[in-house]
């Protein structure tokens, strides 16, 4: 078997891939009237409408378009909620998200093998810089990135592009690693190489290219990583 070439620069989307969302969960079901198999859908609902902005040339912050979803979600439950409710609900259960166990681990492994980390994120840079502060995985990474400096949203090639250039690498020599079939295909689309972490509920998109690495936790994604050359 041949082994690999290290991709130059490992990039981590944020929600889920490196943070539990358990806690959010919790606290957006309870928006719901204590109705958690709702979060999925207001998930999506965020993502779908983030997409929505980015192609009508707009630009509003991840955390507005998650509250502008939960109200939405919230109408169809005939639940009203108001703007400034659903944005203080947002912003403060993704303020709180525990890493998943194996987080601070694997990217330890990643950064003392001489890896580069990178954080890739739709949410603005303020929320991924206090995420990151509140729970201890700043000293893990070179750089937070956050799409507010394009103005569109993942899985856009150009956030792929701009994210590369801001790092002044070919996207050949990207890599990143996510629990969302969007993110990877998204990055794979615009050249990058891709490791996907599956976690429980998510897949990765059929029409989309093979991601090379296809593992259950990061900690197994670390370990193969760690064995490139």
């Amino acid at each position: 078997m041949t082994t690999k070439t290290r991709p130059k620069v490992l990039f981590f989307d944020v929600n889920e891939t490196l943070l539990d969302l358990t806690i959010m969960k919790k606290q957006v079901g309870d928006a719901l009237g204590g109705n958690q198999e709702l979060l999925s859908l207001w998930f999506t609902t965020m993502l779908q409408y983030s997409l929505v902005v980015s192609a009508s040339g707009r630009y509003q912050p991840f955390g507005h378009i998650g509250a502008a979803a939960l109200q939405m979600v919230a109408a169809n439950q005939d639940i009203t909620i108001p703007e400034d409710k659903a944005r203080d609900i947002i912003v403060n259960a993704m303020q709180n998200l525990p890493p998943h166990p194996e987080v601070k681990e694997a990217l330890k492994a990643l950064k003392n093998d001489g890896y580069t980390l990178v954080a890739l994120t739709n949410s603005n840079a303020e929320s991924l810089k206090n995420k990151f502060e509140n729970v201890g995985l700043t000293t893990y990474f070179d750089k937070l990135l956050s799409i507010e400096s394009v103005g569109k949203f993942k899985p856009f090639t150009d956030v792929y592009n701009w994210a590369a250039k801001n790092m002044n690498v070919k996207p050949e020599d990207c890599m990143l690693i996510a629990a969302h079939g969007w993110d990877v295909a998204g990055a794979l689309w615009a050249g990058w190489r891709a490791a996907f972490v599956s976690r429980p509920g998510q897949q990765t998109f059929p029409l989309a290219p093979k991601t090379e690495i296809n593992e259950s936790d990061l900690q197994k994604v670390a370990a193969i990583l760690v064995s490139y050359k």
